[in-house]
């Protein structure tokens, strides 16, 4: 868990920090009936890694892609809290935390008091996905919120109960793409052609300034921001997701990007964007959703 909150530290802390000078969030949310709701995803090819920024991006390639469903949104807290009470299960960040591992926790970023203090991960035993804010924290304001904290295990176990997977990088790639406002534009699913954020992410200048012209600061509840062109909500921004791709050993393939992603640094609010982590790594700005096989 140590060498994953120094990886995240790395790469991530690009897109985090800041004092937000709009505090007051919105009140929004996915209307109950849509909660759990899936989109078909049609099949067809497209270029993976296209318009690539990065070097992990790279070799754009054509891909083929069988049909799908996605879950609309990120599971959320109220549905992750379901399963736990019908299984008992316990998140590997609660398993690290009750552990003697000196590197036991979960990464939490943590954002200083006072104007134009940068912020910093921390790995804290006390941030699992019931207390998301880290110690003396609850679940009940963020019910309606993406569920953080979980492992790629946690993930695949929700997601076998529910009877579902996590989608593969190329099935989450395809399904983002397909649902860009202007496919020309690949931040498209973020800004729209005015440069006003459709899409919860990183506003100002990073790492001292967090504008928040989004609404939101942190994490926002599912529904807030416009869904895709093919119904999708939060593909980009919010909480990077989990997918079953592996990125190299002992690590797995994350898309979208999150709140912490700025145009400054860490521009990964692109459906081509892609980031290794350790499978068994947890924090506060990474989700999932969940995909199910069509039968044939």
């Amino acid at each position: 868990m140590k060498r994953g909150l120094v990886v995240l530290a790395g790469l991530f802390v690009a897109g985090c920090s800041g004092e937000a000078t709009q505090s007051a969030a919105p009140a929004c949310s996915l209307p109950a009936a849509q909660v759990g709701a899936f989109v078909s995803i049609p099949e067809g090819g497209f270029e993976k890694g296209a318009d690539a920024m990065y070097p992990e991006e790279h070799p754009a390639m054509r891909v083929q892609v069988a049909t799908f469903t996605l879950q609309t949104h990120e599971v959320t807290n109220a549905q992750f809290e379901q399963f736990v009470v019908a299984t008992g299960y316990v998140t590997d960040a609660e398993r690290s935390a009750a552990s003697s591992d000196p590197a036991g926790g979960s990464a939490l970023f943590v954002q200083p008091a006072g104007a134009e203090a940068a912020g910093t991960w921390i790995l804290s035993r006390g941030a699992t996905w019931k207390t998301p804010e880290g110690p003396g924290s609850g679940i009940a304001p963020h019910m309606q919120e993406p569920v953080v904290h979980v492992s790629l295990n946690d993930a695949r176990a929700y997601a076998r109960w529910v009877g579902g997977r996590l989608p593969s990088e190329e099935e989450w790639e395809y399904a983002a793409t397909l649902g860009l406002a202007d496919p020309r534009n690949p931040v498209s699913g973020a800004y729209d052609a005015d440069g006003k954020p459709i899409a919860n992410t990183w506003q100002g200048l990073f790492p001292v300034r967090n504008d928040a012209r989004d609404g939101f600061a942190g994490v926002a509840p599912v529904g807030c921001f416009p869904p895709s062109e093919i119904g999708l909500y939060d593909m980009m921004g919010n909480v990077w997701e989990w997918t079953e791709t592996p990125y190299g050993p002992g690590t797995s393939t994350i898309k979208g990007g999150s709140y912490l992603c700025a145009e400054n640094f860490c521009k990964r609010y692109r459906s081509a964007a892609r980031q290794g982590q350790e499978i068994d790594f947890s924090s506060n700005h990474i989700g999932f959703r969940i995909a199910k096989d069509v039968a044939q």
